[in-house]
């Protein structure tokens, strides 16, 4: 169904994004680097996080690190890594093809100013083999992103 959803997604809201399906592993950054030839940086990598009471979706660049102080300062509470089971609860895609689009529910989702040094990144899409190509404004456009700056690169 993961993939399925992203597919549907970007048919409906964007069709002129097309998932790319790979044999190699796009799971870790350095995979999906690899197997996309691209620089590890523009891999955008979508963590599913507890902050308070809220589960929410944060995408950075791939070389980026969250800066917890940062984190805690932007939304008033200390950010919490959720486990792969909330994570797939929450987003119907399993950890590796963590991405913002085709969710089940709404989720409140954050772009890191990190990804602004790319003209384009590629985020998961929805699986540990699949990713898309876009450029991060209209990233944070289609699934309605707030920009924020909480990362380490």
């Amino acid at each position: 169904m993961s993939r399925e959803s992203v597919r549907v997604f970007f048919e409906t809201k964007a069709p002129d994004i097309r998932p790319v399906v790979l044999m190699d592993s796009t799971a870790t950054v350095a995979e999906a680097a690899q197997a996309l030839g691209v620089q590890e940086g523009q891999i955008a990598k979508t963590l599913a996080l507890k902050v308070g009471d809220e589960r929410i979706l944060i995408v950075m660049a791939g070389t980026g690190r969250l800066d917890n102080r940062k984190t805690k300062d932007t939304f008033g509470n200390r950010p919490r890594m959720l486990p792969a089971e909330e994570v797939l609860e929450l987003t119907s895609h399993p950890v590796g093809g963590v991405c913002p689009f085709g969710l089940p529910q709404p989720v409140r989702v954050f772009c890191d100013a990190s990804l602004g040094a790319f003209d384009v990144v590629w985020p998961a899409a929805g699986d540990r083999n699949s990713s898309v190509c876009l450029a991060p404004d209209r990233l944070a456009e289609l699934v309605g992103a707030k920009w924020v700056d909480v990362s380490q690169c």
